[in-house]
């Protein structure tokens, strides 16, 4: 099968772009930076220009407690003036967990036989989308196993049917996947139901290391997954989102990979990823590897990733899912994350039926399982706007336009007002009585800081939304 797909891709005539020898160079000879040239970096990045790879690697290796400080000053004031204090919401929905890999880490490894293997039938998935809308999400990422029987076409029907569904004023607006590494022509088909973030986690930018724990299968072909996004653009999918799974191997190196796969994108496509991912191994069922992780990351070293990914690369969201404990994703949204998900459920069909066996049809064990109304509520609490946008990824306003919008920081006049009527949106039709009167105080608030001309078309259209209309955007 590897051989087949390397014949259709020529991924055999590639060369990797994560220099390994240039990347472990760029740690050593960064080592112990003077208190000067982390201002410096700092301030590069303050002006909104994406660092160097060398000047990452310098941020990687700040030790000294104030110049860290200056990195997590930095990345707070970044994360305001380029997002605001909106935060995007949306849900995991895992569809299935068939796999024919065999990575040492995953639950849902083809050697793990203490896992349920599950698919859901259409009844199942329509229990499934009744209980999230119910709930109130508008923005969903399906997640499937790596097996044939999750064809591009499979894929595609079932966001189709996810699109299809209805449930009084719920309904999904945005269908991101994450999903196995596909062919041209099978992007080609998922991107025709109209889907929005194509995600694809390398795990480790690690050569040795990806192939001491990817045993098995498709995904053991280090060269097949690193260009895998590149197949998704070429097939017109211009919304990407990268990641690494931290724990496997040195955090710093991981995240000069991180940088690297960006740079690529931006220098052979025009445009970077649109989200970032860095999720910590978390322990999953019958996975030693989960328990004890080869490198882990101490939430010191982890506030400090988040925030220097977020200096390195200014204009791209970052994703902080429940993996994490509340209070690491408090400081999370502090340091520059500009997504989480919240509500999450992550045994396939636990949505609608949390039976005692749903831990063992889950890839691993979330760390905050607060329901979507807490999250809602104490975001709003903290003075962030809680937002289920979609419109611009309706708009059209994607990949390069997208960033044409953002890097400007024109990406405030459409966001803040649309994040504005979709929590507006949220408190009318699903919200508890205490998060619809904090919400109601923030959205009277924040009306204020929005310019006069701006701020009476929001105000119209919050009162179309009060007067029973819905999905209302700029």
């Amino acid at each position: 099968m590897l051989t087949l797909l390397k014949k259709i891709e020529n991924i055999e005539d590639r060369e990797s772009f994560i220099p390994h020898g240039e990347i472990e160079q760029l740690l050593n000879e960064t080592r112990n930076p003077d208190t000067k040239l982390i201002q410096e970096i700092v301030q590069k990045s303050l002006e909104k220009e994406r660092l160097t790879p060398k000047e990452t690697a310098t941020l990687l290796n700040a030790e000294k407690p104030e110049q860290i400080e200056l990195i997590f000053q930095a990345a707070r004031k970044l994360k305001e003036e380029v997002y605001g204090n909106r935060i995007v919401l949306f849900a995991p929905l895992y569809i299935g967990n068939y796999c024919i890999n065999n990575c040492s880490y995953c639950g849902f490894r083809t050697e793990n036989t203490q896992v349920i293997r599950k698919t859901l039938s259409e009844e199942e998935l329509e229990a499934e989308l009744h209980a999230l809308t119910s709930k109130g999400h508008k923005r969903l990422i399906v997640v499937f196993g790596e097996h044939p029987m999750y064809s591009p076409t499979f894929i595609a029907k079932t966001i189709e049917k996810i699109y299809s569904y209805k449930n009084g004023h719920g309904e999904i607006r945005r269908v991101n996947v994450n999903a196995a590494p596909q062919t041209i022509e099978g992007y080609r088909i998922i991107k025709q139901v109209g889907i929005g973030t194509f995600q694809i986690f390398q795990e480790t930018y690690h050569l040795p290391t990806y192939k001491k724990y990817h045993l098995k299968g498709p995904k053991a072909s280090y060269m097949y997954r690193l260009f895998g996004l590149d197949r998704a653009m070429l097939a017109g999918i211009d919304d990407v989102g990268i990641g690494a799974l931290f724990g496997l191997y040195d955090w710093k190196f991981e995240v000069m990979g991180l940088m690297y796969h960006t740079k690529h994108l931006e220098e052979r496509f025009g445009v970077g990823p649109h989200t970032i991912s860095f999720p910590r191994i978390e322990p999953a069922v019958n996975t030693p590897l989960a328990q004890r992780p080869p490198k882990p990351v101490s939430d010191e070293e982890f506030k400090r990733l988040i925030a220097i990914i977020r200096l390195s690369v200014p204009y791209t969201g970052m994703i902080l899912t429940a993996r994490e404990s509340p209070d690491i994703r408090r400081e999370g949204l502090r340091l520059g994350v500009s997504q989480i998900d919240a509500g999450s459920s992550i045994g396939v069909g636990s949505y609608s039926n949390q039976d005692p066996e749903s831990i063992k049809k889950s890839q691993f064990i979330l760390g905050d399982t607060r329901s979507l109304d807490e999250v809602m509520r104490e975001l709003a609490q903290n003075g962030y706007i809680p937002s289920f946008c979609t419109a611009c990824y309706r708009a059209g306003r994607t990949g390069q336009h997208f960033m044409e919008f953002a890097i400007p920081g024109f990406v405030k006049e459409f966001c803040t007002p649309n994040a504005l009527l979709t929590f507006k949106e949220y408190l009318i039709d699903y919200a508890s009585e205490e998060t619809k009167s904090i919400g109601e105080r923030l959205i009277e608030s924040e009306l204020k800081k929005v310019p006069e001309g701006r701020r009476k078309v929001v105000e119209k259209l919050l009162q179309k939304l009060e007067a029973g209309e819905r999905d209302v955007r700029l």
